[in-house]
């Protein structure tokens, strides 16, 4: 069986498979190499995922995951934008301190390397905020008419994700410093102040890709699932599935 990569996050996970994604992207672009799993929840945070973390993923042996599994060669953890709500504003209900962010950021690697030790784990911070279209695009009644999430807030929250995938010694995409670099980034990448555009989703996709070549899992290194077309030999094709 192939091995898999797992992405776990929210809603710009679960999103990610949509077409033009960044999820569909690394499919494409693992063909027949690499499983990508799809774990995304939308409106969750880090508190949520660390209480589903169990049911979302096998179940860790004694010394890693079990012989006759496939291997999981990374995982993808996505979290912060629903941390970094506001606790004053309409999604309160999704805030969690930046202390315990960063605490359940740490379980959850934690978690995921007792299940896998040699897996390669990928922090992503949240992407910025576009305050203006966040009030244009509530998803529920917003009496206070402020936004509900802000882009300090949300830098805040992408720091911690940074300092803590260092405390970790694992890799990790500063999506919100990433995506700032490019002065049209509040319409460019995000189409209503949170989730992407088809161009941010090509930001996520590039910089995974660049995390996971940089870690060993570039498409040089992977191997093939089953023979090649241009493997097979015309005048007798099942020659080349003699020995699989």
């Amino acid at each position: 069986m192939r091995p898999k990569i797992y992405l776990f996050g929210d809603s710009i996970t679960e999103e990610s498979f949509d077409d033009g994604g960044w999820g569909a992207s690394l499919v494409n672009h693992f063909a027949r190499t690499v499983d990508v799993v799809l774990r995304g929840y939308s409106g969750y945070n880090t508190r949520w995922a660390l209480k589903v973390v169990d049911r979302v993923f096998p179940a860790a042996e004694s010394g890693g995951a079990a012989a006759s599994e496939p291997p999981v060669l990374a995982v993808t953890v996505f979290f912060g934008a629903n941390d970094a709500c506001l606790p004053d504003r309409y999604a309160a209900f999704q805030h969690v301190p930046l202390d315990e962010y960063k605490q359940n950021l740490h379980s959850i690697v934690s978690s995921l390397k007792k299940r896998w030790p040699k897996t390669l784990i990928l922090l992503i911070t949240p992407p910025p905020i576009d305050e203006d279209e966040r009030l244009r695009h509530p998803y529920a009644e917003n009496p206070s008419g402020l936004p509900e999430r802000t882009n300090e807030a949300a830098g805040a929250f992408a720091k911690a994700c940074v300092e803590t995938a260092g405390e970790c010694g694992i890799p990790v995409v500063d999506l919100w410093t990433r995506m700032q670099q490019n002065p049209d980034w509040p319409k460019a990448y995000l189409r209503d102040g949170l989730h992407l555009t088809p161009d941010g989703n090509k930001v996520v996709f590039e910089e995974v890709v660049k995390k996971l070549n940089e870690g060993g899992l570039s498409l040089e290194n992977l191997k093939v699932d089953l023979p090649l077309l241009v493997d097979i030999d015309l005048g007798d094709p099942l020659k080349a599935f003699d020995h699989l």
